[in-house]
């Protein structure tokens, strides 16, 4: 007899096998036709799945409204497009095909160069394989069968994958639908006439199983929503993406660049540029020097031997920079990490109780080896400056310094508008054998993130099992742009493992006179200066509130018979500390505007006869136009507060005057 839990506290018995459809269909027609997938205990399966014969289990089917849908839809829809391709071009020869944020891909090897020119006639295919609507059917083989079967049809990538990634699986599962069938583990949604809108997006090379030696081929993106709705609302967001890609902004306002012939992923910071990273550098300095930290330097290179105590080297070796070999036979490396550098100024020289908590902290460049495939212009780089601090601690001041930690991450992000925030607890799962110290360490350490976490007011906080550290569970702050995308930037992490024995062996005199271990605290409230400018040039669109802009104001001449009046004017604004240009062309003012306009430039000061004779300036605002004439010393005064209070603004109907602080930012 199975016993069967449904989510509004009923139970249904059977005494035969039912799949969640049947059980549907007992409670209504609607919503069996409604129902697109299930969850069982948890785990996401196919709503034709066959239920176990007996036993207890809850039961939650999923509809159009459930998230988990969707990802089913679009799984199936990357059948679907695959199952297009191999009628338009036969012998292609299929790869896998997984879903991703907002989307899918497939991977196929063929001989016709996929391009744009076809999307129109596979989405066309595919929309004729949606219109019949033929069920998704899954099948199950022996291994051996399953590979006679893939010999047959000719699918070589497919026979490779069961000799080697599933040498070891005695029966594998297959999905069919009319003449196409792919090996695949589900689960599907019944019948492809629930996808309601797709639309294939880009084209590019991919390797077989991601490895450089193997195979090159064509990896097919699309999307696919319930809705056509969704997928215009979608469509409309990714072209605004585009507008505010940090990589065609970070060239055109002249803020970084990456040359090659340097290296990928490796980041000079041009001068204007520079000028955000700095004063982002300068309000993180004034922060930690108020809250007790201690600025330190520590080497950019480092003895593996270093690494290896700590378990960077060689638990991420594929994701390092190959060690340096010496003469001596000593090994350098590209340090990964800061906290082994902070951990020797620790053991530099006795602790006492007294002496904790001590805050280091270090604006450190560290180097990754990601793999070219995964660059991407300042958030995906191979070198980095991480706002990176690690404080050592007693057991009974635990709390406090998390809680100092997360609060001062929360100010970094309400300070420049990025309110739109969730947490994430990465904490270990039990299953994977990829962390350090004992089962007893971690939970010690997860139930005091636990509890901190719950005792400030912290939006959407969420445990992802899987998501910690190496060494420690983490809270990420995990925000969302203007435009609705998610970043992961400041982190908080808790440490047991390496100030433990096993690794550094950390300690400090207690007031018993004996010795104790001390925790540690690792946490970047940017995460990296290239990772969260990056995100900034894309959530500001280039715009950058005043305290950040690299040019504040740009002072314009209506005729060369102002100039002086105009030098005048630029050399008082930069004696007040505002980082001010001239535009002294024999140009119109309306050129030169449309120009400061076009380089974000947030305030121009506009000088005519009259301003000149009244010691005056008329103030255009780059959001609101416009402002009027008003006294030099005036606007500078009003500039100036603007930039103290660190204001963000966006144009509200009706407000007027300088520095209008609003709730929300939309630069």
């Amino acid at each position: 007899m199975l016993k069967v839990h449904l989510p509004d506290g009923s139970v249904k018995e059977y005494s035969h096998r039912v799949r969640p459809l049947d059980i549907a269909a007992e409670i209504g027609p609607r919503l069996a036709k409604a129902t697109m997938a299930a969850q069982v205990d948890g785990r996401l399966i196919g709503a034709d799945g066959l239920l176990p014969e007996d036993g207890e289990l809850s039961l939650r089917l999923l509809t159009k409204k459930d998230s988990e849908s969707l990802d089913v839809m679009r799984h199936s829809c990357a059948h679907v497009m695959a199952r297009a391709v191999m009628r338009l071009f036969p012998g292609t020869q299929l790869a896998f095909g997984p879903t991703i944020d907002n989307g899918f891909y497939y991977d196929f090897q063929l001989e016709h160069k996929l391009s744009e020119e076809d999307f129109p006639k596979i989405e066309a295919e595919m929309a004729k394989i949606v219109k019949a609507d033929e069920p998704f059917e899954r099948v199950e083989l022996a291994h051996d069968n399953a590979r006679q079967l893939f010999a047959e049809l000719g699918q070589t990538l497919k026979v490779e994958h069961l000799e080697d990634g599933l040498k070891d699986e005695s029966q594998v599962s297959f999905y069919r639908q009319g003449e196409f069938i792919d090996l695949c583990r589900g689960p599907h949604i019944p019948s492809p006439g629930a996808i309601g809108a797709c639309k294939l997006l880009s084209v590019a090379g991919a390797y077989w199983k991601s490895d450089s030696s193997k195979q090159q081929l064509q990896r097919l993106y699309g999307t696919a929503w319930f809705e056509k709705k969704e997928l215009d609302d979608y469509l409309l967001r990714v072209e605004e993406a585009k507008r505010r890609d940090h990589r065609v902004l970070g060239r055109q306002l002249e803020l970084f660049m990456i040359e090659p012939n340097v290296g990928s992923g490796l980041v000079f910071w041009l001068p204007k540029g520079a000028v955000v990273r700095r004063e982002l550098e300068n309000f993180l300095y004034g922060e930690l020097i108020r809250r007790g930290y201690h600025p330190v330097y520590t080497p950019v290179i480092g003895n593996v031997r270093l690494y290896e105590t700590s378990g960077h080297f060689p638990y991420y070796k594929d994701a390092q920079f190959p060690p340096i070999e010496m003469e001596d036979g000593d090994r350098y490396l590209l340090r990964p990490m800061n906290c082994p550098h902070h951990i020797t100024i620790y053991q530099s020289k006795p602790r006492s109780y007294r002496d904790l908590p001590l805050r280091l902290a270090e604006f450190g460049h560290v180097h990754r080896f990601e793999q070219s495939g995964e660059l991407n212009g300042m958030t995906r780089v191979r070198g980095f400056t991480q706002d990176d601090a690690h404080i050592f601690c007693t057991e009974d001041q635990v709390a406090d310094e998390f809680r100092g930690c997360i609060e001062m991450t929360q100010l970094v992000l309400q300070t420049l508008g990025l309110d739109d925030y969730r947490v994430r607890l990465g904490f270990r799962d039990p299953a994977s054998d990829k962390y350090v110290g004992n089962p007893e360490t971690w939970d010690k350490a997860e139930a005091a993130l636990t509890q901190v976490c719950g005792e400030l007011d912290l939006p959407n906080v969420r445990i992802e099992r899987g998501e910690a550290a190496f060494y420690g569970p983490k809270a990420d702050f995990v925000v969302t742009d203007c435009i609705g995308r998610e970043w992961q930037l400041g982190t908080v992490q808790l440490d047991y493992n390496l100030p433990g024995k096993q690794r550094f062996g950390l300690e400090y005199i207690g007031p018993d006179n004996a010795p104790h271990q001390p925790a540690m605290i690792h946490r970047a409230p940017f995460g990296s200066f290239e990772r969260f400018v990056g995100v900034l040039i894309e959530h500001f669109a280039g715009a950058f509130p005043l305290w950040l802009a690299p040019e504040q104001v740009r002072v314009m001449v209506v005729s060369q018979k102002v100039e002086d009046y105009g030098r005048q004017v630029q050399k008082r604004l930069a004696e007040a500390g505002l980082r001010v240009t001239g535009d002294y062309r024999a140009e119109k003012i309306g050129a030169k505007i449309r120009d400061a306009q076009l380089e974000l430039i947030p305030y121009m000061f506009v000088l005519g006869g009259r301003e000149a004779e009244e010691g005056k300036v008329a103030v255009r605002d780059r959001l609101q136009g416009d402002m009027g004439a008003i006294p030099v010393e005036e606007a500078i005064a009003k500039l100036q507060t603007e930039i103290r209070e660190k204001t963000i603004r966006h144009v509200v109907k009706g407000s007027a005057g300088l520095g209008h602080k609003t709730e929300a930012n939309a630069y």
